[in-house]
């Protein structure tokens, strides 16, 4: 029989593109470009925030439950996010203050340590920078934090002999709370700090848990079947774009997305391996890409920068960030994952 090992999958690959397409997104969103409906229907096939989650709370969940101690399990999270972020910061403060901004103010004493510790926020005095954003593509690291700390919470709370049924229900309470956040009308107020939340999102992130948890990955339907989910997929995607609600479309969306993900992820599963070679430029490229925009904007070359120029300087970026500091620091990490067949 066919051996089907849980670590060796294009997880690392699904990633990479994941953040791509975030790139292709921010780029016509935040430099203002014109879209046409199809192309927008296409970029829309595989949104990269949706895919991290879900191979989040595949991966992280897999990594918890063969860890040793709150504390490593804390203390490898801390080292995959906290080092990289913190590069991305100084890049990000040295590369302003060449192209119209300024940190020397009382805002940066309040501003820094919270960007350090991960509660991203643009500060007064840099709104008017760039597209008004210091980087339009941190937002999410906030989410990820609480995805961290509710997950260690989800298990502790656990039945022990009821786990899976006890993610799945929490599975089915948070898809309500997000439709609920789509549907039930809000103040602006609210619903931007609802945004900020882990709440919108995290049946997502439990999707993976769920997924993980079940090794779906091992049968049949899935494993090697990538192009009979994927086909079904996008006629779906690009039929029922604009023939669905939106609350509804994107729910079902990202949920057979989700499937479709984890039989990408073990078709063909040597294939990230053979062509990254272990390296994982993904957390880079995501960071990266929302600078190189935003101060494409602040300069005035937005007629002059195409998308390949911004994608080539980001990733020369995210390669540097892997090599120099993402890479070391996740050798420190407490072998965990690895350990799952």
């Amino acid at each position: 029989m066919e051996q089907r090992a849980f670590k060796i999958n294009n997880f690392d690959l699904l990633r990479l593109l994941a953040a791509t397409e975030v790139i292709f997104d921010h780029y016509y969103q935040h430099l203002k470009l014109p879209l046409s409906h199809t192309a927008l229907k296409i970029i829309y096939l595989f949104p990269g925030v949706p895919v991290f989650f879900v191979i989040s709370g595949y991966l992280i969940s897999a990594s918890y439950e063969r860890n040793n101690s709150l504390k490593n399990y804390v203390r490898n999270r801390a080292l995959r996010i906290y080092p990289g972020l913190w590069g991305c910061l100084l890049v990000t403060i040295i590369v302003l203050s060449f192209t119209g901004a300024s940190f020397l103010n009382k805002q940066t004493l309040a501003w820094l340590p919270s960007q350090m510790a991960g509660l991203i926020y643009t500060p007064g005095f840099l709104a008017g920078y760039g597209f008004g954003a210091y980087n339009g593509s941190l937002w999410t690291i906030p989410i990820e934090l609480q995805f961290y700390i509710m997950l260690p919470l989800c298990f502790v709370m656990a039945p022990k002999k009821w786990i899976n049924q006890w993610f799945i229900a929490l599975f089915l309470v948070f898809l309500a709370l997000n439709l609920a956040y789509q549907l039930v009308p809000l103040s602006e107020q609210v619903s931007k700090l609802m945004r900020y939340t882990f709440v919108p999102y995290f049946y997502l992130f439990l999707a993976g848990v769920i997924f993980q948890r079940l090794r779906i990955y091992q049968h049949n339907f899935i494993y090697g079947k990538a192009m009979y989910w994927i086909v079904p997929y996008v006629i779906f995607s690009l039929f029922f774009f604009d023939r669905m609600a939106p609350a509804y479309f994107t729910v079902i969306q990202y949920i057979f997305m989700a499937f479709v993900l984890l039989s990408m992820a073990y078709t063909l599963p040597a294939l990230a391996d053979k062509l990254l070679r272990k390296n994982d430029v993904s957390y880079g490229v995501y960071m990266y890409h929302g600078l190189v925009l935003t101060v494409a904007v602040q300069l005035g070359m937005v007629a002059h920068i195409n998308l390949f120029i911004v994608i080539a300087i980001t990733i020369i970026l995210a390669t540097l960030s892997w090599v120099l500091i993402e890479k070391p620091s996740i050798r420190r990490k407490q072998r965990t994952i690895h350990q799952v067949q």
